[in-house]
């Protein structure tokens, strides 16, 4: 008899969404499966919306009826079964991106079972038996949303990078539809960093959206340690937080970020990049420093540390 694991986590397929449904469960210490979604056709993601608004829910958009008819039955007490044996744990879906929060309430109501959006469901009710809605996205004050300080990240070991004397690192990701990384921005920022760490291990390591001038740029610096991704997709990001004493992180990433501040023990220090502006991730960073998780670079370095307890916000959820 094969068994079910506990979660159904319900993916749009982009990385820095699935992960935070992982980092819940990895929180919570349970086993997870995958399904990942897309709409048949781009049209019926403005159709969700207006179905969900008047409380029609249907698996059509998606595709995924010969997989729930294949799969899953609804047993005469409404536990899902598959074929092949019964289950004796009910589902709980969880789901992260705007791609995905109608199909996890469409599955939820099929195994009869509770949902839980990672992140403000904007543009959908929000009905979720549990929504986490990071601070600066100013959600309702309603009794199902708990509001966190960032994404929910998990991390653990990458035994990638380790620092051979007092050390510093510098984590550098790219562009994305707001921000933009210029070479002039990100070299006035590596030449100030490294004069005031000149007795220290400095590492680096650039990500996968990394502009190739930026690569170039990273490149003639020579620090002691150096990963540049196009060459080695490893991810020492982890170790950076653990073993260095100060890790500076550009502001492109709100996943990065979050993972800057809840997991090892440096102090965290954010670049700030062009575009910032009225953005999300000024409105972000802002509240990070306020609360005195980060430090934004302005030149000068302060030593700020705090790491979030996501355990304690996932402990919040029960099944």
């Amino acid at each position: 008899m094969e068994i079910l694991k506990q979660i159904l986590i319900i993916s749009d397929g982009r990385k820095g969404h699935v992960n935070q449904s992982i980092a819940f469960c990895n929180y919570k210490g349970l086993e997870y499966d995958i399904v990942e979604v897309h709409f048949k056709y781009k049209i019926y993601k403005m159709f969700s919306y207006l179905f969900d608004r008047v409380g029609f829910y249907t698996i059509t958009l998606f595709g995924l009826e010969e997989r729930f008819k294949n799969k899953l039955r609804m047993t005469n007490n409404n536990h899902p079964e598959l074929v092949t044996g019964s289950i004796d744990k009910h589902y709980l879906i969880v789901c992260a991106g705007s791609s995905t929060y109608y199909a996890a309430k469409v599955i939820a109501k099929k195994l009869n079972t509770k949902s839980v959006a990672m992140m403000l469901p904007k543009g959908y009710r929000y009905n979720f038996d549990v929504i986490f809605a990071q601070t600066h996205d100013n959600s309702p004050n309603l009794p199902n949303i708990i509001k966190i300080p960032a994404n929910f990240s998990y991390m653990e070991p990458g035994h990638i990078y380790h620092a051979k004397k007092k050390s510093i690192g510098i984590i550098i990701g790219g562009n994305n539809k707001i921000l933009l990384m210029s070479s002039q921005t990100i070299k006035k920022q590596l030449d100030a960093i490294a004069v005031q760490y000149p007795d220290y291990e400095i590492a680096i390591t650039t990500s996968p959206r990394t502009p190739k001038e930026i690569e170039e740029l990273v490149q003639t610096y020579n620090f002691d340690y150096e990963l540049i991704y196009s060459k080695s997709q490893l991810n020492p990001i982890s170790d950076f937080l653990y073993e260095c004493e100060t890790v500076f992180i550009t502001s492109d990433s709100t996943s990065m970020i979050s993972e800057a501040v809840s997991y090892g023990k440096s102090n965290v220090v954010v670049l700030p990049l062009d575009g910032m502006k009225n953005s999300k991730f000024e409105r972000l960073i802002t509240f990070l420093e306020y609360e005195n998780y980060i430090y934004i670079f302005d030149g000068k370095i302060k030593h700020k540390n705090r790491k979030i307890d996501f355990i304690s916000f996932a402990q919040k959820v029960g099944l």
